[in-house]
This record gives C-alpha cells, sequence and structure tokens, in this order.
C-alpha cells in the first residue's frame, strides 16, 4: 500500500443526455441524468483507495449544500477528505453534455484562485499527482521531488508541471511544439522528467525517454462514456509505479483500468475494475 496525495478537482457532474450530435446552429432535446460525483479527484481516487492505497485529496469546494455532497460522497468513497477547503459561496455543477455516440462536451465555471497552503511533510507520501492548477502547484511539486514519485498531468497552457512522469492525450499535443516530444516534455517537467507518456484512445500510448520511446497497446472495450478515462488511465499508472512495475507494466495497467472507465456509465471507475482490482488487496 502507498500513500497517495492528489492535487485535483472534485465535481459535481450534471449530465444533459442530448437527443443527436452537436452542430452549430442546432435545436436539442436533452434529459436530465443528475448528479453525480466526478473531477480528478475523485476520478483517479477512487480506483487507487480500491487498489489498497491510502488517498488524500487536495481541492476546495464551497461552503453550502452541493459541497457537503461532494465531501460526503468521497469520504464513503474512502478517500481522506481532511485537506479539502471550503471557500465562502456555491459550488457551481460541472456540465456535461453527452451525445448518442458517447461523445462528451464539458462546459464548466470559471474556478476562484485556490492558493494551496504550505507544503505537507513528504516524507510521509510516496506519490503526489498533479491535476489542477491550483497556486502554489509548482512549489509543491518541486519540494516532494526528492522524496516522493510525482507523476502530472499536462496543463492546457505551457505551464510548469515539474514531475518524474508527464501524461498528456496525443490531441493535447497539436500545434503545440515545434521540438521533439522529449524535448517540449522537459520544457514543461524540467531536468527530474524521467518519462513522458503520450496517449491515443484506442490507438495505444507511448513512453517517450532521452534515449527511446515504447509503444503500449490499448485494452479493447465497449465505449459507452469516455469522461474520467485519462484519470483511470493515470491512476493504473500511478498504482503500478508505487507497486514496484516497470513502467511499460504500469502503463499496462493504465490501459486496463482506462478500459474499465470507457465501458462505465460514469466518470468515476465502474465496479468491473472493483471486482479486477480484488485479488491485488
Amino acid at each position: 500500500m502507498a500513500n497517495i496525495l492528489l492535487l485535483a478537482n472534485l465535481n459535481c457532474d450534471r449530465i444533459l443526455l442530448l437527443n443527436k450530435a452537436l452542430r452549430t446552429g442546432g435545436r436539442f432535446h436533452y434529459q436530465d441524468g443528475g448528479q453525480r460525483l466526478g473531477g480528478g479527484g475523485a476520478n483517479t481516487g477512487i480506483g487507487l483507495v480500491w487498489a489498497g492505497h491510502r488517498v488524500a485529496l487536495v481541492s476546495q469546494v464551497g461552503r453550502d449544500e452541493i459541497g457537503d455532497w461532494l465531501l460526503a460522497e468521497a469520504s464513503t468513497q474512502g478517500i481522506d477528505c481532511h485537506m479539502i477547503q471550503r471557500r465562502p459561496g456555491n459550488t457551481c455543477e460541472m456540465l456535461l453534455v453527452m451525445t448518442p455516440d458517447g461523445e462528451r462536451t464539458i462546459i464548466r465555471p470559471e474556478r476562484p484562485i485556490f492558493e494551496l497552503p504550505a507544503p505537507p511533510n513528504w516524507q510521509q507520501w510516496d506519490a503526489l499527482y498533479i491535476n489542477s492548477s491550483y497556486e502554489g502547484a509548482v512549489s509543491w511539486a518541486r519540494t516532494a521531488l526528492p522524496y516522493s514519485l510525482v507523476v502530472a498531468q499536462l496543463a492546457k497552457d505551457d505551464r510548469a508541471r515539474p514531475c518524474h512522469v508527464l501524461i498528456a492525450s496525443l490531441s493535447d499535443m497539436y500545434e503545440r511544439t515545434g521540438l521533439s516530444m522529449w524535448e517540449f516534455a522537459m520544457s514543461i517537467a524540467g531536468e527530474s522528467l524521467q518519462y513522458f507518456i503520450v496517449t491515443d484512445g484506442e490507438n495505444g500510448a507511448t513512453v517517450y525517454t532521452s534515449q527511446s520511446h515504447d509503444q503500449v497497446d490499448a485494452v479493447a472495450a465497449n465505449v459507452v462514456d469516455t469522461t474520467g478515462a485519462g484519470d483511470a488511465y493515470a491512476a493504473g499508472v500511478i498504482h503500478g509505479l508505487t507497486s514496484g512495475a516497470s513502467i511499460v507494466q504500469a502503463m499496462q495497467e493504465g490501459s486496463m483500468w482506462s478500459s474499465f472507465a470507457v465501458a462505465s456509465e460514469s466518470s468515476i471507475p465502474g465496479i468491473d475494475l472493483k471486482q479486477y482490482l480484488q485479488p491485488m488487496k
């Protein structure tokens, strides 16, 4: 079991199920799919809890009924929420607009700036995962690097993400470089970078190092909802690496976790992943 700290959002997703694919100027009917727990904190954390790890989440929610609901739901799932901060005001819903082919459009509210407190004692944590742009995240990462495995998702902009393992999707890389994959990753992650993983859905993923690159196949799945697939992939990679696996083995585990995620009608991991993980605990 590893002690894993997540810097990630905790969301209340509101699902709008459209009757047809989106197009400019169109008119659509929708069914309200209700609220569900979501965000990178839940999508990544729950699977890691099921795998037997201790998982704590650093995030921020409003001091309102939705904020209360989010904390209760995440705690019930086994995530340690004592480091989640409450802010004045409402916790706005994240709108997930789903089309019949399983694609989704995310409409998110503007988030208030969240300034992280002083970093924790990193000797108590085996891994830090960064999937947010909280103020102070770079400082947390840099202080964690000598003590903990640091895994980060590439941000939507080119802000620094100091880490040992950087993860991005191929779509994140469009019109972004001019550099080689490794040189670009180094410009984001710094000299500590060991691996740069670029995922490409059903085509699998490629891991780049300073010397080479390797391809890892995806695991075939019946795609129902792609929301949270990247979070589940990252969780599988973190589980693999903290369990002593090689990077390729960890990516294979990430592909397995992601396949369970896309086959589930939720962004948080489905029950099939929990059943898959039971023999490991």
